[in-house]
């Protein structure tokens, strides 16, 4: 919103072709000074934390505490602990409390409100109802301190003339404020409030930007990419938006696709409306961008302010651009207004609705049905409105990541599984998209690999990512940084070679285990035959450092310590052996897939994983297959077994709970791994879909 920003190159975003009023940042009338967010590459940011600490002085600059209160969930859980109760006495209750929608925490009031088994629970068992009076009582107070996850606090003077100050409890040298950031902000001492975030998707371009110079000899100038690109609006519009900045999941995608974005600021309104309150307006938005005669505005007046927006009210600064020249409202006004709105208080609502009316009426000469249409559609988003700098530095993220992977998709996709690596359920996902892009990801290689997701060519020139050494499970930096330096000096030409010139004591049994297990060392033999000599290989490896430098004495020791490996014969590994290997060591099957044998069934009609949880309704009846990844096995009140699996197909997973008498019936076939369909009620758990079973088979 600041033009001089702009002019000297704090910020690139237009403001003039934005049309962002620089009054909502800051003008005379407002009292207290704004907050300042800044983005930055997530690991980088404790750097930018000690860059401050030096500029503004150690004293002057602290971290802001924050107090963990008591939510609903965490109060019934602390409550049943402190009164003796089981651990499943607090479980059940919270596991039927909901999570809060954004912006309004849940409360346990609020969730017996809303969740009838709740309710019944409270009144027919006697703890339950026990735990839920005491937990009622505690609630909201405060429980801990902790770091805020982004504020930062700079004073002109020693910190501790406005404010207590004291270390991080859990130790890590930071000074964090002893005031939350209400009482250190604008609210309370005044002193200016600073949020760095750590944003993941700027570690993920700056890798890419990376390896377009290092693969491509071409230094990519992010901030001057043209933002008119077809190839990135056409991805788009086909919904490819996976691993793209706040356009991915099934809600904003299929919007998208309706949508067929075409330039910035559809983009830019995205990023607005899909939250709880504006997503109401997508469907009026998008059809108004493909018909402008549907195009209307409440007064022809507004058409100025709400032009690039198809006459739609998508920001907090449309609405204080109305209230300053329909209404009469100073911006110090309008600026309050924005804050009565973000906080929704019902009398501060009233009373500014009364201002807002009688302005736009008597002042702005709008009609008593026009201002209250107006009215209307403000209620409609009131707490949910976007700040429109904030949409289109969001927005021009989310286009510059949607650029790099439709214009160089290999080298983003390998920016985007390092920076996934150590979550195996988002590498999978990644790796799933890869395929999709038909972009091949390959097992770790003990000739190719580096310790992170990296890009190889094969003999015909196509790029392929490959696995990194690190991303082996049991696999440290150690050792792996140890082979990448010795296959300087030539790729391993065999598995004596390879034993001969490891030379680290971090080659052990759990490191070449894993090593053989995740496929690894496939080029130089193969995985049954090496882990059944599994000692005799590193006993080869003792032998070969053991002899190392008596070369002079003995002759070319190479010779005679190769000759020395004689491996024991053996059955290869089976496929399924191999898979759960790589499951276990990368997260995801790499050699082929467990449900490859039903493939044909998995894929037939509407039994997707991914088409149940984008359609189904609450106890709709569904079949869905797949595998069992993950298994629950729990005891009801009457100590009964219940279990909740997770069950995964070609396309996405689901959760599933199953009650005694199903486990009972299907025990045999209900295990880990398994591969089965199941037929199954929908229903809601934690704001997600979710499946009751009631039949089982094997597939």
């Amino acid at each position: 919103g600041s033009l001089v920003s702009y002019l000297i190159g704090i910020t690139i975003v237009d403001p003039i072709e934005l049309g962002l009023p620089f009054e909502r940042f800051l003008n005379p009338g407002r009292p207290s000074a704004p907050d300042i967010d800044m983005d930055f590459a997530d690991d980088r940011r404790d750097e930018l934390i000690t860059y401050v600490r030096n500029k503004y002085g150690k004293d002057n600059v602290a971290q802001i505490g924050t107090f963990g209160t008591m939510m609903a969930r965490g109060a019934v859980r602390d409550t049943a602990r402190a009164l003796g109760f089981s651990y499943n006495a607090g479980d059940r209750i919270a596991k039927l409390i909901p999570m809060g929608a954004q912006g309004f925490p849940m409360t346990i009031d609020r969730a017996m409100g809303e969740v009838p088994e709740l309710k019944q629970l409270y009144k027919e068992d006697r703890d339950s109802r026990e735990i839920i009076d005491m937990a009622k009582k505690i609630e909201g107070c405060a429980r801990h301190i902790g770091v805020h996850a982004a504020g930062v606090v700079i004073s002109p003077h020693n910190l501790m003339e406005d404010t207590p100050i004291q270390w991080d409890p859990k130790g890590e040298g930071k000074l964090i404020t002893q005031f939350d950031m209400h009482s250190v902000g604008e609210d309370g001492v005044g002193l200016l409030k600073f949020d760095f975030l750590g944003l993941k998707n700027l570690t993920i371009m700056g890798n890419t930007l990376k390896l377009i110079k290092k693969l491509r000899g071409k230094e990519l100038e992010i901030d001057t990419i043209k933002l008119d690109d077809k190839k990135t609006y056409d991805m788009l519009a086909r919904g490819e938006t996976a691993a793209t900045f706040q356009l991915n999941g099934d809600g904003m995608t299929r919007f998208l696709k309706e949508l067929k974005p075409t330039n910035i600021f559809d983009i830019n309104a995205m990023v607005a409306l899909y939250r709880p309150g504006p997503m109401a307006f997508i469907p009026d938005y998008i059809e108004r961008k493909h018909n402008p005669e549907k195009v209307r505005y409440i007064d022809n007046r507004f058409k100025d302010i709400l032009e690039q927006t198809f006459g739609i009210l998508i920001y907090q600064d449309d609405i204080m651009l109305i209230a300053v020249h329909f209404a009469g409202y100073s911006w110090g006004d309008a600026d309050k207004f924005r804050k009565a709105m973000g906080k929704k208080i019902p009398e501060v609502m009233r009373a500014q609705k009364e201002k807002f009316s009688k302005g736009c009426m008597e002042i702005g000469g709008l009609s008593e049905k026009q201002t209250q249409d107006l009215w209307d559609s403000i209620e409609t988003f009131a707490a949910y409105g976007f700040n429109k700098a904030h949409a289109a530095s969001y927005g021009r993220i989310a286009y510059l990541t949607s650029y790099l992977k439709a214009n160089y998709p290999v080298l983003y996709m390998t920016a985007v599984l390092t920076s996934e690596s150590g979550d195996t359920d988002k590498v999978a996902e990644m790796v799933t998209e890869c395929k999709r892009m038909n972009i091949d990801v390959l097992p770790p290689s003990i000739n190719e690999s580096f310790s992170d997701f990296t890009v190889v060519e094969d003999e015909q020139g196509q790029e392929h990512i490959r696995f990194g050494l690190t991303t082996i499970k049991n696999f440290g930096k150690g050792i792996s940084e140890a082979i990448i330096e010795e296959r300087k000096n030539g790729k391993f030409a065999s598995l004596t070679d390879f034993l001969e010139r490891v030379k680290d004591r971090n080659l052990n049994k759990k490191s070449l285990e894993s090593l053989i297990k995740s496929g690894a060392m496939d080029e130089l033999g193969e995985r049954g035959e090496m882990l059944h000599n599994l000692d005799l290989l590193l006993a080869h490896n003792k032998e070969a450092q053991a002899n190392e430098g008596q070369h002079s004495l003995f002759g070319d020791m190479a010779n005679a310590v190769g000759a020395g490996l004689n491996l024991k014969k053996t059955d290869e590994a089976t496929l399924e052996e191999k898979l759960s290997w790589e499951k276990e060591l990368l997260g995801l099957y790499i050699s082929g897939h467990p449900l490859d044998r039903v493939r044909e069934k998995l894929e037939n009609g509407n039994t997707k994983i991914t088409h149940v949880k984008e359609t189904g309704t609450t106890d709709q009846t569904v079949i869905v297959g797949g595998i069992i990844e993950e298994m629950k096995e729990l005891h009801t009140k009457k100590g009964d077994k219940m279990a909740f699996i997770k069950i995964r197909d070609l396309t996405d997973s689901i959760e599933c709970v199953v009650f005694p008498s199903i486990l009972e019936t299907y025990k045999e076939i209900l295990v880990p791994e398994a591969v089965i369909a199941v037929k199954a009620d929908v229903s809601i758990r934690n704001g997600e879909k979710s499946l009751k079973i009631n039949k089982v088979k094997t597939l």
